[in-house]
């Protein structure tokens, strides 16, 4: 219509060779105006990106075409045919073809040799003609599938089929690999346990962004979740508590008579096929024994493992308060919850232990924690202190680097690589041993200098049960990380060898997590964040363009039927007293765009009501705060309501946000 409108107007006053010029230039303005309605919204971001001119349009007679034999090649293929089919209604078969593609309106999947793609990697090419994935591996494939369907409508999502929709994807040729190997998710099942099924839907959600490792901390105080054989008591009394719920760390001890049927362990059965269900989707399953410390489920199932006696009353933590962090780290215990580094029976259990761990994980590393470890209870004990006279041991750190270099030992003899947290540096490192950097980026930093392998997993960037928005409406704990503080993840510090960093992993601790859509609320988006940091190369990365993307992402996830947190849509605080004594109240948002309405009289502020444009003064005997965030007409954050109290405390420093 436009083009027909100017052309009609232009013949009256043009001769026929300026009539060439403007039409050409008028087919360059209509080009661009179309391609300007297919920006795309990647997530991780692609490491290079050319978009065409046009869309491919998925159509009922649309078939996958797979030019490879490999086994795992099939599988990606019967993937995308699943997805496909679910969404549009059509069949879209998988056909296995050799030689060019001759059909119009397929999707072909080829492995072929490119050197820059490494295993991973992968190249798609949209035209409007055929939709083509190649990669050197299956995996790359998988990852080229990921992002194939990021490019169609949003509707891709639905689990049932979505009629009168256009299955266009815009014509793009995309050429993407990761930057790093190790790309995870840690999953806590021993806080509280999540079944087979849970961890099968967080495999899904998490390979949608391309994460490859899944960490499952297997053991905690709280429960033991991996069935032993020949240690049933393990599972039969050490997979059980009294269910709580409340602020987790503030339970009172359950009573004698409450019953202990809260909780869950995993049969060899389940893990074995939790182990092929994350193979199938090119996700490694890295197991966590945590010990010595964190240990009380295994202490209260086999007494004898501890050095402290009276260990036979002690009951599987609920929540209680066990410990006394007012002193800082480590803790001083109020119970045993520790092995005995002293006790042989402990490496001869956890020879048990790992000899069937290694069978049912083929992953070649195995954590095994060592973080958090209180050792008041072991400078009480004789045979601590035999044990010092013995070896040569100078302080507690030194007794548990002892116990952690004879169970690297241990794992070692099973053929897999010993892992554990960044602790594990103090007293002295075990000879092979990788270390995984938790508190902060430093224990990565000397572990990687001295020429040790390192996964950054920082409490800075990576701790997923940290609150993202404001406490007063997230589910409490001690401190919060953002969106935009996520997003910051730089795995490799200036200064650091790049080799000896393997990659980074963000970690999901479920001590207030509850079920599994919290799960979801808590990982999602920060989870997205971190993706892009172990995924995109780092000069591509751009906190603005990632939140428009992010918003997008919101969108499918909305139609995935998947939760995740709107905190960044939030109003942030900051609070401050004037000279005079008054309360000042400053407010921004995470994201560029919003507008932020507020009311001091408690009514529920809308668009209508004042709109901040500058440090607010709560009013004299006001007492509530409310604010709401939108975007243009529409409201996108959640309505806070602030008390004035609270801000008073904050402008005091108490309980400010970021704790």
């Amino acid at each position: 219509m436009i083009y027909k409108l100017a052309v009609s107007f232009y013949l009256q006053y043009t001769t026929m060779k300026q009539f060439i010029i403007f039409s050409f230039l008028i087919s360059l303005f209509i080009n661009s105006f179309s391609q300007s309605n297919h920006s795309v919204y990647i997530v991780p971001q692609p490491v290079s990106m050319q978009m065409g001119k046009g869309d491919f349009i998925l159509k009922p007679a649309s078939v996958i075409e797979l030019s490879a034999t490999d086994a795992d090649a099939k599988r990606v293929a019967n993937f995308l045919s699943k997805k496909l089919s679910a969404a549009t209604g059509y069949a879209v078969p998988v056909q296995s073809v050799s030689g060019p593609s001759n059909s119009s309106g397929n999707i072909r999947l080829s492995l072929f040799n490119d050197g820059a793609l490494g295993s991973e990697g992968y190249k798609l090419n949209v035209s409007t003609s055929l939709v083509t994935i190649t990669a050197n591996k299956p995996a790359g494939l998988f990852y080229g599938m990921q992002t194939l369907l990021q490019l169609l409508p949003k509707e891709i999502e639905s689990k049932t089929a979505v009629k009168n929709i256009n299955w266009n994807i815009p014509a793009i040729t995309v050429t993407d690999y990761p930057r790093f190997s190790w790309r995870g998710l840690m999953f806590d099942v021993a806080r509280h346990f999540f079944t087979k099924k849970d961890i099968e839907q967080y495999i899904d959600q998490m390979v949608r962004y391309k994460f490859n490792l899944l960490h499952m901390h297997l053991t905690d105080d709280e429960g033991w979740r991996i069935e032993i054989k020949g240690l049933p008591k393990l599972t039969e009394v050490g997979a059980w508590n009294v269910k709580k719920v409340g602020y987790f760390g503030t339970f009172s001890p359950p009573a004698p008579d409450e019953p202990r049927n809260f909780g869950g362990f995993y049969t060899q059965e389940d893990i074995k096929e939790l182990v092929q269900y994350a193979k199938e989707r090119f996700v490694n399953i890295l197991p966590e024994i945590d010990v010595p410390g964190h240990s009380l489920a295994a202490v209260v199932s086999y007494p004898e493992l501890s050095c402290t006696s009276g260990a036979e009353n002690y009951h599987v933590r609920s929540g209680e308060e066990i410990m006394d962090w007012s002193h800082g780290a480590p803790p001083i215990a109020l119970l045993d919850n520790t092995l005995c580094p002293a006790n042989e029976k402990v490496y001869t259990f956890l020879d048990k232990v790992l000899t069937q761990v290694a069978q049912l994980f083929p992953f070649e590393y195995i954590h095994m924690g060592g973080d958090e470890c209180p050792k008041n209870f072991w400078e009480k004990s004789d045979a601590i202190k035999s044990l010092m006279q013995k070896e040569g041991l100078k302080t507690m750190e030194e007794v548990q680097s002892y116990f952690e270099k004879r169970l690297e030992k241990i794992v070692e003899s099973k053929g897999k690589k010993f892992m554990g947290w960044d602790e594990i540096l103090e007293g002295g490192l075990a000879p092979n041993a990788v270390v995984m950097s938790w508190r902060g980026m430093k224990g990565g930093i000397q572990a990687a200098k001295m020429g040790h392998e390192v996964v950054m997993s920082p409490t800075t960037f990576a701790y997923l049960d940290y609150m993202q928005g404001d406490p007063i409406i997230e589910p409490h704990i001690y401190a919060t990380l953002r969106l935009n503080k996520a997003y910051q993840f730089e795995p490799v510090p200036e200064g650091v060898d790049p080799k000896y960093i393997k990659g980074g992993q963000a970690n999901l601790w479920t001590e207030q997590v509850y079920n599994m859509r919290h799960a979801e609320y808590m990982t999602w988006p920060r989870g997205l964040a971190i993706s892009e940091s172990l995924w995109t190369p780092k000069t591509k990365k751009n906190w603005n363009d990632f939140t428009n993307r992010v918003e997008k992402q919101f969108e499918r996830l909305d139609v995935a039927e998947i939760k995740y947190a709107p905190s960044m849509y939030d109003p942030i605080f900051a609070v401050s007293k004037t000279a005079d004594s008054l309360l000042q109240i400053k407010l921004s948002t995470e994201v560029n765009g919003l507008d932020i309405y507020y009311s001091f009289d408690n009514t529920f502020p809308d668009r209508f009501y004042p709109k901040y444009t500058s440090p607010l003064t709560a009013p004299k005997e006001s007492v509530m705060l409310k604010v709401i965030t939108y975007k243009g007409k529409q409201p996108v954050g959640r309505m806070i309501a602030m008390p004035i109290e609270e801000l008073q405390k904050r402008a005091k420093g108490k309980n400010s946000e970021e704790e």
